[in-house]
């Protein structure tokens, strides 16, 4: 019986040694997986504004054993596109395999094996500033019997800034809808600027009052209305 016992624990301490050889070689066994990483602008001057980037993400393919990559964080992946000293119209720029790591501040242990696409493509156009009319968005209608007189808004204009070409075809902004609809009384609405367009944004973020009179409608503009119906 004693040699039973003495031989299981050969036994047992010899699969726990080949446990702890496959656990050792299969972390350190190397392993690939794709990411896409965002491209993140940097560098853009001042009086240029980035109107498109392709692509907006670097599909990259990186190897390295698995505890490596067990310390690699998807969502901490960035690449970062140095766009100084860029031009009015196409930049082009290319993204070298040599140095990427470092460049991505990846873990020891990993490696770029694969990037896509090799180059990076963005245009850029001036920068515009100015003011613009501010318009509240009125939607529906008074109750019967009323109607829409003024509408005060202020500020009354606002100071924009983008692209200039998209700047320079804006001549007005919305406000965020105001419903009037059944309304009986003036109203007094405090609401946000509503930019439609991606390159353009306001130079200062604040909130727009509007006061919209509603006014009962006299005798003589109930019968026009009958009148029409």
């Amino acid at each position: 019986m004693r040699w039973l016992f003495q031989n299981f624990r050969y036994k047992l301490l010899a699969v726990v040694g080949a446990l702890l050889l496959w656990g050792v070689s299969h972390s350190e066994s190397p392993t690939e997986r794709s990411f896409d990483v965002p491209v993140v602008r940097q560098g853009v001057p001042s009086n240029l504004v980035v109107t498109r980037a392709s692509p907006d993400a670097l599909n990259v393919r990186i190897r390295g054993s698995r505890a490596a990559m067990g310390r690699l964080a998807a969502a901490d992946l960035e690449y970062p596109a140095d766009l100084s000293g860029a031009r009015p119209g196409k930049a082009s720029l290319e993204v070298p395999m040599l140095g990427l790591e470092g460049v991505m501040n990846l873990p020891n242990g990993t490696k770029v094996v694969g990037r896509s696409p090799g180059v990076l493509e963005f245009r850029l156009e001036r920068k515009g500033t100015r003011a613009v009319r501010v318009r509240a968005d009125l939607e529906g209608q008074p109750a019967e019997g009323f109607k829409l007189g003024t509408v005060h808004v202020d500020p009354p204009r606002v100071r924009i800034s983008g692209a200039e070409s998209q700047v320079r075809a804006l001549r007005e902004i919305l406000t965020e809808p105001i419903d009037l609809d059944g309304a009986k009384a003036s109203l007094v609405e405090t609401v946000h600027p509503a930019l439609s367009r991606q390159n353009v944004w306001l130079e200062e973020k604040g909130e727009i009052t509007v006061q919209v009179e509603i006014l009962p409608e006299t005798t003589a503009e109930k019968n026009a209305v009958e009148k029409q119906g």
